[in-house]
């Protein structure tokens, strides 16, 4: 989650009110964040503010937080309103970057007063956006300029790696190829551009260089200080609407300053857009949907009370609420996200908790106690259980395993049972490692293994584990299915170590099964098979290819097997 600093007085400062460190703690609530710490530094009272939701860039700064307090606190109500002035700044993006980092979005902020603390907080929220928002600049990468250097028109254009001008921080210029080498952003960022046939570059009709998205600012239009009113804001990515959602995020923080907003167009090679785009989005939520699952008692006129001091703009209609959110918002994704901003506005501390008026007796579920009796089970064989973690991503559960499903995931259905095979990715992952929940369970196994190389052989290992799979019939279009995976690692391990194992299990649950030879690329040709029970294939067993082990950095010959638990439940169990 997003942690950032933030000054007492530059938050009072933009709300126009004061209030005690007791009281912020309480305030930070309203804008889903928490004090985790508080300290004095030259007479001046900070704040460590922890965001508890990263889908929310908008609440990353003191600008953001200043806003949402105003609004909870019904200092403003409503939709707030941002004006955008015109002008003929034009940026022309090259046909060449397609391929390489294809978008950019652009504004102009005019008439900033900005003191160090402001300064500060505007870096802050152009990094903590690139860096979670837009998975480390993969996505999103942000520059801000001093735009009375910059002489438009803007050039967005595809650069020899030849060329040169001199990055933020130096005082010499760089080839860009050295500035890869030589900058330490350069180094940290490289890997996003380092193979492309061209570098990207954002040039003014001067030819000065602003940046080379998304590695790093020029020092001659990339230094914003004290002294700087105008600023140019440059966006770029892969997703027009990403990019231009945080576009919007940092103009708005600006805009809380003093700033005034004038547009750009933005000419690419077969269309064009003017940006920002502030236009409100829409949401539509049944009233009664709030009143049945808030817990307390609301009127149609206090749940809009309460949509607006979370800054929507409502209207009531038929049982409804015609909903209007800022154009820095995109987490309204289903009503409970309302629902959501109806109970921070109330007050989760001021919901009264009540006794359930049933008289019930809680026990245990009896699947969950099947799947521990199992986990008993596997113990007796002599198996190690291990946990991992249920996120993961496209490399460890496609590309290591020798599968192709990422391009072709048609390809991948008979593998995993259950089509479809593809997987359910995060829109917004802290890390590309935990991007995405993973459809099968032996390529944690085979990364457990990778990492314990130098522990003893054999390894027998087992996890009784949950995998995600698409489901468009169900309301969260998902499913989690329970499955048991064993991988057994030695120099003479074969496919009937792994068969015994798994003739017991299933003895021992009261079935019988067949296996039909199978053609799966993640195991050595001939010694795969898919496991069958009662008609339904429900798993697969077999012998690791030896590239799926080397790309695994696995030196031992490896036998697995996986299959899915609940055809196999039946009370009374093992």
């Amino acid at each position: 989650m997003p942690k950032f600093d933030v000054s007492k007085s530059d938050l009072e400062r933009l709300i126009g009110k004061s209030f005690t460190v007791e009281e912020w703690e309480d305030l930070f609530l309203y804008a889903k964040c928490e004090m985790d710490d508080v300290w004095e530094e030259n007479g001046e009272i900070y704040f460590k503010a922890d965001s508890k939701d990263t889908n929310r860039p908008d609440l990353w700064s003191a600008e953001g937080i200043a806003r949402q307090i105003k609004w909870a606190l019904g200092m403003k109500r409503g939709l707030p309103k941002y004006e955008i002035e015109g002008s003929d700044v034009v940026v022309y993006v090259d046909e060449k970057l397609k391929d390489i980092r294809p978008y950019g979005v652009y504004a102009i902020v005019e008439g900033l007063h900005l003191d160090e603390e402001a300064l500060k907080q505007m870096i802050n929220l152009q990094e903590k956006v690139a860096l979670t928002f837009g998975r480390r600049r993969r996505e999103v990468a942000i520059g801000i300029f001093d735009f009375d250097r910059v002489k438009p028109p803007i050039y967005y254009r595809a650069a020899e790696k030849t060329e040169k001008f001199i990055p933020l921080g130096f005082t010499e210029e760089l080839t860009l190829e050295e500035i890869l080498e030589k900058h330490e952003k350069g180094r940290e960022y490289g890997h996003l551009i380092r193979d492309k046939p061209y570098y990207p570059l954002l040039v003014d009709s001067e030819g000065k260089v602003l940046s080379m998205p998304p590695i790093i600012n020029s020092e001659i239009t990339g230094r914003v200080t004290t002294e700087t009113r105008n600023v140019f804001v440059d966006v770029t990515g892969w997703d027009l609407n990403k990019i231009m959602l945080a576009l919007n995020v940092v103009v708005t923080a600006l805009a809380e300053r003093g700033g005034r907003i004038k547009s750009v167009r933005v000419v690419y090679p077969d269309f064009e857009v003017e940006t920002p785009d502030l236009t409100p989005k829409t949401f539509e939520v049944e009233l009664d949907y709030i009143k049945n699952l808030t817990g307390v008692e609301l009127s149609d006129e206090e749940i809009k009370d309460l949509l607006e001091r979370m800054m929507y703009g409502v209207e009531l209609e038929d049982g409804k609420a015609k909903l209007l959110y800022p154009a820095f918002r995109d987490d309204i994704m289903h009503a409970r996200d309302v629902l959501e901003d109806v109970l921070i506005a109330y007050g989760y501390n001021e919901i009264e908790p009540e006794e359930p008026k049933l008289a019930v007796q809680g026990r245990g579920d009896k699947f969950v106690e099947f799947e521990d009796a199992l986990r008993e089970l596997m113990v007796g064989y002599g198996l190690q259980e291990v946990m991992t973690f249920n996120l993961t991503n496209m490399e460890a559960q496609y590309s290591k395993m020798n599968l192709s499903c990422g391009e072709k995931p048609e390809e991948c259905r008979a593998y995993f049972n259950h089509p479809p095979a593809e997987l359910v990715e995060i829109e917004n992952p802290i890390s590309p490692k935990w991007s995405a929940l993973r459809v099968w369970l032996i390529p944690s196994l085979l990364d457990f293994l990778s990492q314990n190389t130098h522990e003893e052989y054999p390894q027998r290992l087992f996890e009784v584990g949950k995998a995600t799979l698409i489901d468009e019939s169900r309301e969260a279009k998902t499913v989690s299915e329970s499955k048991l995976a064993v991988a057994l690692a030695h120099p003479r391990v074969t496919f009937t170590e792994a068969k015994e194992i798994l003739d017991s299990v299933i003895h021992h649950l009261g079935f019988s099964y067949e296996l039909e030879e199978v053609e799966h690329p993640s195991f050595i040709p001939g010694r795969a098979g898919k496991i069958i029970v009662e008609g339904k294939a429900i798993g697969v067993i077999g012998e690791i290819h030896p590239a799926v082990l080397e790309n695994w950095g696995i030196e031992m010959p490896v036998a697995t097997f996986e299959l899915f638990l609940r055809p196999l439940y039946t009370e009374p169990y093992l």
